[in-house]
């Protein structure tokens, strides 16, 4: 970051306290910062504190007389390489959806031509709120990117939820990715190669779920399975590195957050579906989730006691399918991605290739990827793997096939995350394929 211009954009929310150690952690790294503030920002950090730690002058008064001399706010736009908002309230990225320019905040982002980076911060019923949706979307799609929110305790007692700013190190590789895009030159066209990491799919928008999901049975119970999340986390960093916005639904799971991914923590199969439907548009949707197929048509309101007695007076759960979220995506006549890639996770190996296919047939969807979630899948592992844990699921490794309408490709055993890497450059190879395609169609 050695000699890098950021302009900070402190927003008005009790994470603007963090921005002082994000500034001192960006001037560390070399970068010069110089720093915005909204009005509510001011609430809770001062100008003094934010000037001493970025070396420079704070700015916040869009009528200032000696800087709007100069035309202050659109210098201040166009002088940075990147512009940064942390936190970002709801109410500031109501405005930049809205194009509104009434304060120098908004009227700087409103005049920029530089990338811009966006780190949420919020109560979670404010940004699970659809308007925000709807802001949120609008601004990716015209081309803001993304970190965080994470999902955690929050200031106000008794609340948690999606809504914390991102940490440090995924504020920071995010900022670091963006300047990494800027640098990197225009790819050629022609095959993808190399490893997924720079422009392959810069400009695409990849939306990726993954994870298990909790289907609850009474206030402490739930319907779920042995899914990390790992593949799909994987997929979604590499996504991401390759240059891609990238949008990842998630289950229940352990992981961190990655980096520079906007990720969207869900419960339930109708709660992902609800937020795969939120994040469209999309160029390619990558459905990983190892999404539950039932749930408990009515969820007890208190903890179910056990009775007295034989085993039958257990009480009866009646079931009811899920929607299935890769085939409402796949079939859908508005909004569906130009590639959907589904996933089958089967037991019996034998019958692998047959399963998928029929998936692959039934789902009208691009692409199935197959793999083999038996508790003995995991050859290389070295553990024994026979009963609670597959080798698989939950495992680091992978072995997958590709099934698409040009043929079965039979991957060998490597890491998820080498399996991600893969996939994202068949993706890019296949994406090239069709823009020469149309180019030739387009000449003809």
């Amino acid at each position: 970051m050695n000699g890098t211009r950021i302009l900070l954009i402190v927003g008005g929310g009790i994470a603007a306290y963090k921005c002082l150690e994000l500034i001192r952690a960006l001037r560390d790294r070399g970068a010069c910062v110089r720093v915005v503030m909204t009005k509510a920002a001011m609430q809770f950090v001062t100008p003094l504190s934010l000037g001493a730690l970025s070396n420079d002058k704070v700015y916040s008064d869009l009528f200032d007389l000696n800087d709007e001399q100069e035309i202050g706010h659109i210098r201040l736009s166009r002088e940075a390489d990147l512009i940064v908002v942390a936190p970002a309230t709801a109410n500031l990225l109501a405005k930049m959806a809205g194009g509104h320019g009434d304060d120098l905040a908004s009227c700087v982002l409103l005049a920029t031509d530089k990338p811009v980076l966006v780190a949420p911060a919020m109560n979670p019923k404010m940004w699970a709120h659809r308007a925000t949706a709807r802001n949120v979307e609008l601004l990716k799609s015209d081309g803001i990117a993304f970190v965080g929110p994470a999902h955690g305790e929050m200031a106000e007692s008794g609340e948690a939820g999606e809504g914390r700013l991102a940490d440090l190190p995924s504020l920071l590789t995010a900022i670091d990715q963006q300047l990494q895009r800027q640098r990197a030159p225009t790819p050629a066209a022609g095959p993808a190669t190399g490893p997924a990491s720079g422009n392959l799919l810069r400009g695409k928008h990849i939306v990726i779920t993954a994870g298990p999901t909790h289907e609850p049975i009474d206030p402490v119970r739930y319907i779920a399975n042995r899914s990390s999340g790992k593949q799909g986390y994987a997929i979604a960093q590499a996504a991401a590195q390759a240059g891609a916005t990238v949008t990842l639904i998630a289950g229940p799971t352990n992981l961190p957050d990655p980096a520079g991914v906007a990720i969207h923590h869900v419960e339930t199969a109708r709660d992902m579906l609800q937020s795969v439907r939120a994040a469209l548009p999309a160029d390619i949707a990558i459905f990983t989730a190892a999404v539950a197929d039932w749930r408990v048509d009515v969820p007890a309101d208190h903890k179910i006691k056990k009775n007295k007695g034989s085993s039958a007076n257990a009480p009866a759960l009646r079931l009811v399918e899920n929607p299935d979220i890769l085939q409402n995506i796949a079939k859908a006549k508005k909004d569906r991605p130009s590639l959907v890639i589904g996933f089958a996770a089967e037991t019996q190996t034998n019958r692998l290739i047959e399963f998928a296919q029929a998936k692959l047939d039934k789902k009208g969807c691009d692409w199935i990827v197959a793999n083999d979630v038996s508790v003995d899948a995991d050859e290389t592992s070295g553990a024994n793997t026979a009963g609670v844990m597959g080798g698989v699921m939950g495992g680091d490794n992978n072995r997958v096939h590709l099934l698409t309408q040009e043929g079965i490709e039979d991957w060998p055993q490597m890491s998820k995350r080498d399996v991600a890497r893969r996939l994202i450059k068949a993706i890019a190879k296949h994406i090239d394929g069709q823009t020469s395609l149309e180019r030739k169609v387009g000449a003809s």
